[in-house]
């Protein structure tokens, strides 16, 4: 099993999530984060004033998946989360070496 994270556009959210679960993914999680890459905030004007914003908003998606899935995850990851400018974000692959239920005790891939 692998964990996916991906760190995404918050307006994109909605088209990768619909995209996910049309492919059969059952579940995720989604989080609020700010932060920043290469981009290193921007100034916004806000009423007259200008204001350095150093994080940036996104959105973290997590999913576990089997082995098998991660690269159609990937793929539909990539293509629904993609705007062409800078801080698109990024998608990390983690291995996991175990889930277990809490409700059932179930292990593995039966309790994802």
């Amino acid at each position: 099993m692998k964990k996916i994270e991906a760190i995404i556009q918050p307006f994109k959210l909605e088209d990768v999530k619909e995209a996910l679960v049309l492919s059969g993914i059952q579940g995720m999680t989604i989080t609020d984060v700010k932060g920043f890459g290469r981009q290193k905030g921007h100034k916004e004007i806000y009423r007259g004033s200008e204001l350095e914003v150093l994080f940036i908003p996104k959105i973290k998606i997590e999913i576990v998946v089997p082995d098998e899935l991660v690269e159609k995850v990937i793929k539909i990851i990539q293509e629904h989360a993609y705007t062409g400018n800078v801080g698109d974000g990024k998608i990390f692959i983690i291995p996991v070496e175990d889930a277990i239920r809490i409700r059932t005790k179930e292990k593995g891939q039966q309790a994802v």
